[in-house]
């Protein structure tokens, strides 16, 4: 198989993701979320955001991880933020991300398994922004639902609070404003 072969093969496979459907509903729709649909949105509010950064960081390089940050759902799914990531989830989606990285021409695939895995360990800037930005779609999901999945998946406040306050580490700005909007979500009743 040549190069350009390998690289369209990659290109069906990972449509799948537009299959794995997500536990919040976008703003307006009453149909959930695909995963292919969260990496384009959560790409675009980092670049949106950038200027909110705690640290400096490279955006072409946080975008790269953000596209890629959920290619391993395909194999494993989907599971809400605030259920328990168990070792088996997660070594389920490290390998579903070999598998479908496994497709691109040599040494394409190590390239984006380490920036997957830099994700993953969020310790670097570019890891830590990356994370905090993936928190903040689902959150405006619910703000503009009436906490529908939080209700749903009987998530109470101090869970979200907690959970999303990571988002801090990646930019306090950021947290700041929608920690506000998370009390007063919470004064509408919009959690558990």
């Amino acid at each position: 198989m040549n190069q350009i072969d390998k690289v369209l093969s990659f290109i069906v496979e990972i449509e799948k993701l537009k299959d794995v459907q997500r536990k919040t509903r976008p703003v307006g729709l009453k149909r959930y979320e695909n995963s292919a649909e969260h990496s384009w949105h959560v790409c675009l509010s980092a670049l949106m955001l950038k200027d909110y950064a705690n640290d400096d960081i490279n955006i072409d390089r946080v975008i790269k991880m953000l596209l890629i940050h959920d290619l391993g759902e395909i194999d494993a799914g989907d599971t809400i933020i605030y259920a328990s990531e168990t070792q088996e989830l997660k070594d389920e989606e490290a390998s579903g991300i070999n598998r479908i990285l496994s497709l691109l021409p040599e040494g394409k695939g190590e390239e984006y398994m380490r920036l997957w895995l830099e994700f993953e360990a969020g310790e670097t800037p570019d890891a830590i922004y990356a994370k905090a930005i993936d928190r903040v779609p689902p959150l405006l999901h619910n703000l503009h639902d009436n906490g529908h999945s939080w209700k749903k998946n009987d998530v109470p406040k101090e869970k979200v609070l907690t959970l999303n306050s990571r988002i801090a580490k990646g930019s306090d700005e950021l947290w700041s404003n929608l920690k506000e909007k998370l009390e007063k979500a919470g004064d509408k009743g919009f959690f558990a």
